[in-house]
């Protein structure tokens, strides 16, 4: 079926989790159809039997669903184009391998099918990279000659078919993409050396070839290769450790793309407006996981309550949602919850000793403390304003600001430093349990108290 409609595709091989990468390519794909009120196809590349796997696949399925990445045309959503796993295509392929047999274009080598790589450059046009051209017949595999000790030019022809009968990528995507009517192909740089073999089989089958995009690599902040083994590698992990998705694709989309101006935090609204070929960067990208993470944290800072809430109670089972409630303004990612709420649900949870040690060399912060303790005992009812007035009236008294009181009230009550807001945090910890860390710790850093 032909149509003259934008259609883009992502077509991962299920032999591994959705790493960045493979989700850059789907969101950029998805991105450009949407914005061209186009359609997404998802197809599974699932020709490599040994390496493929059930989990691998569902992961990946599941991965696209989480960033929102629906698809118009692939499993799940079947069509005049599919089946959309390759595995099932494999009369597809030999009907379009017997239209190469009758021009004569291919011929076997040891059980397997080559192509006939024409003598004539190939040439197309990278909507990123530029115009290519190359000349298939000068180049092919490279193979090591044991006798001469010296590394030489192996046959050009591809081999587009196994000994076994199953077809391999150059020749399946290329067929696939005829089929489904693709019309716009943006993959990752490292596939633009196969590209000129693709445009010589679309020449070969008299189909026109899809505009091609090659997007820049993303490599690690220091410039090294990004590794499926490194922090944030992959989308499962986002999901796991508590970020929102709609934050993971705001910032995976910036990883090679740039709106034009200052802005970082986009809906995918916005995106999808402004997304097209001249805002691709043309230069390699470079992942910054912290960024990410900060990110996540603005985004999770314009949640409401109770947005917040329904997100965050499945990373942490044992608290109250008043208690939840108070994490929200120091969380980037919801998996650092149990960690921020520790110290407030925990008593004996042990004190920093960097954060003590700011207090233990002046013996009238504990001793200020420790009578301000005193009145907290017997303040009734024991609620955030009133314990905030109690703090203040005290601080008034001793004719200091209530600034110096916070840190030290704050490290004897929870054993930290930093972190929630204090009043809300000691009204959540109770007074009987607030008096008695305080004298508690008070004990520890004041030997002499």
């Amino acid at each position: 079926m032909e149509s003259s409609k934008i259609r883009t595709r992502f077509a991962p091989s299920p032999t591994g989790y959705l790493h960045v990468g493979g989700a850059r390519t789907a969101l950029f794909n998805w991105l450009y159809a949407k914005h061209n009120d186009g359609e997404f196809i998802l197809r599974i590349e699932d020709t490599d039997h040994e390496r493929n796997t059930d989990e691998s696949c569902d992961e990946i399925l599941n991965g696209l669903k989480w960033l929102n990445l629906d698809w118009d045309e692939g499993p799940g959503k079947e069509s005049g184009d599919g089946p959309f796993y390759q595995s099932q295509r494999q009369s597809v392929y030999e009907e379009y391998l017997k239209r190469l047999e009758d021009s004569d274009l291919v011929y076997e080598d040891n059980g397997a099918i080559r192509f006939k790589v024409p003598i004539s450059d190939v040439e197309f046009h990278d909507e990123i990279c530029g115009p290519q051209t190359i000349n298939l017949s000068t180049t092919g595999n490279r193979a090591w000659d044991k006798e001469k000790g010296i590394e030489i030019e192996a046959n050009p022809d591809f081999i587009i078919r196994r000994p076994d009968g199953t077809f391999l990528f150059h020749f399946v995507n290329v067929i696939d993409d005829i089929e489904m009517n693709i019309s716009h192909v943006l993959r990752g740089e490292d596939h633009l050396s196969n590209t000129p073999k693709h445009v010589a089989l679309f020449n070969a089958i008299k189909c026109p070839a899809p505009i091609f995009a090659h997007i820049p690599l993303i490599l690690n902040e220091d410039g090294s290769k990004m590794s499926k083994r490194d922090a944030g590698a992959g989308i499962e992990w986002y999901k796991n450790e508590g970020f929102l998705a709609e934050s993971v694709t705001n910032y995976i989309a910036l990883l090679g793309w740039s709106p034009k101006d200052d802005r970082e935090k986009l809906t995918t609204s916005e995106i999808i407006e402004l997304f097209d070929f001249d805002h691709l960067n043309k230069s390699n990208s470079r992942f910054d996981l912290n960024k990410c993470k900060w990110l996540n944290g603005q985004y999770v800072s314009d949640l409401t309550e109770e947005e917040y809430l329904e997100r965050a109670l499945p990373f942490s089972s044992n608290a109250s949602e008043q208690v939840i409630s108070l994490t929200q303004p120091r969380v980037q990612h919801l998996s650092e919850i149990e960690k921020i709420l520790e110290p407030i649900l925990n008593d004996n949870y042990p004190t920093d000793y960097d954060a003590s040690l700011k207090i233990s060399t002046d013996p009238e912060i504990g001793e200020r403390i420790k009578e301000l303790s005193t009145i907290l005992e017997s303040l009734d009812p024991w609620v955030a304003e009133n314990i905030k007035n109690a703090v203040k009236d005290f601080a008034g008294t001793k004719q200091i600001k209530i600034g110096a009181l916070m840190f030290p009230l704050r490290v004897c009550a929870t054993g930290v430093g930093q972190g929630t807001d204090l009043m809300p945090t000691l009204e959540t910890i109770g007074r009987v349990a607030t008096v008695a860390r305080i004298k508690e710790r008070l004990d520890k850093i004041y030997t002499n108290i």
